[in-house]
């Protein structure tokens, strides 16, 4: 069986370095893999319009960022189709079909939705379209046929709902759908980045985050705010590491060659933190360390941003054919389903046959 992955983002803001630590370094070397047949990536703009139905600007000004976050970290749109959700038609038609593969009830049960209604303090005025959104999600992945989908531990069960509509529906009308298989994180920490005040995930609404084209002054501010231990006030104190955001990131983060280049006193994370919690070795130090390390990370990643900020027109075509192709695919998948059911009437003559047999 051909390797398929889709993976995207809700177009809520500019990328951050949880995002690239999550899914976009690691998309990059699953796109640079024989071993995957196909790669999407999908701006999933309708699903990010069911909790800002109010706020469309929003969505549609953070398209182009999003695209230009993509472009930036090295996704090549020779490899990856990249494409806008809402202007692939099949998807909303193949959930509306899909909607009836699923209980009320069993939506209620999923543990990523429970969640994030609680996250936006929904209660009881919860809009059907985010309580639908594992079955948006479900159509996004069988329109594609893809069987590999990167993804955060926290959404495994809403792959596993899209495998329960997948089994569903080909035990009614036939084997026409694909299981897919979600690809998590090595660690948890890279699915669930905190943010720089150390006390949740890195997240835009939350205002904790830093941007992958946050420019080097303003990398250096965040940095330089960023928690470490409140206990460590003096150079001397002993310090914990455990906690700690800047040794959380330089974990993430680090080089072979940052010792060599920017702290050649120390030979690895090991005796650098040794050295912290013994005491004797300052916040601002290790900061200043943190601010290099990811100045070799985001500069290449600023650089081609800027370059695709001065051809704007290429972005848009790159996102304007990839979404026509992700169209041809879709449409094919949407065929498939509508024959299975028995609701496809005008693509050959087999309806006009039963009809012209009955009367």
């Amino acid at each position: 069986m051909n390797k398929i992955i889709l993976s995207g983002d809700r177009p809520t803001g500019r990328l951050h370095i949880g995002h690239y630590v999550g899914s976009l370094r690691n998309r990059v070397k699953m796109q640079n893999s024989s071993e995957y047949d196909k790669f999407y990536v999908m701006v999933a703009d309708a699903q990010a319009l069911t909790d800002n139905f109010d706020n469309p600007e929003k969505i549609r000004e953070n398209v182009i960022e999003v695209v230009l976050d993509y472009l930036s970290v090295g996704l090549d749109p020779q490899k990856v189709t990249i494409f806008i959700q809402s202007e692939v038609p099949a998807l909303t038609e193949l959930t509306f079909y899909y909607m009836n593969m699923v209980t009320l009830a069993r939506l209620m049960r999923n543990p990523t939705v429970k969640n994030e209604i609680a996250l936006r303090e929904f209660d009881k005025s919860i809009p059907s379209g985010f309580l639908n959104y594992p079955i948006s999600q479900a159509a996004d992945i069988t329109a594609f046929n893809a069987n590999c989908i990167p993804v955060g531990a926290d959404q495994l069960p809403m792959i596993e709902q899209t495998n329960e509509i997948v089994r569903k529906f080909n035990s009614i009308y036939g084997d026409v759908l694909v299981e897919t298989e979600g690809v998590v994180p090595q660690s948890a920490i890279e699915g669930r980045v905190p943010g720089i005040d150390g006390k949740s995930k890195m997240s835009k609404s939350l205002g904790n985050c830093i941007y992958l084209s946050d420019s080097p002054e303003e990398v250096k501010r965040k940095v330089m705010m960023m928690y470490t231990d409140p206990n460590h006030i003096k150079v001397s104190d002993p310090g914990k590491v455990e906690g700690n955001m800047v040794f959380l990131y330089l974990d993430l983060f680090i080089s072979d060659d940052s010792f060599v280049k920017y702290l050649p006193e120390y030979n690895n994370m090991e005796e650098l933190k040794t050295h912290y919690e013994k005491g004797g070795l300052g916040d601002v130090v290790i900061k200043r360390f943190l601010i290099n390390v990811l100045e070799d990370v985001l500069q290449p990643i600023r650089e081609r941003r800027k370059g695709y900020e001065q051809n704007i027109e290429l972005v848009y075509n790159i996102i304007k054919e990839g979404t026509e192709k992700a169209n041809i695919e879709a449409n094919k998948t949407l065929a498939k389903v509508k024959k299975a059911i028995g609701i496809s009437y005008f693509n050959d003559n087999s309806f006009l046959q039963e009809i012209k047999e009955k009367y």
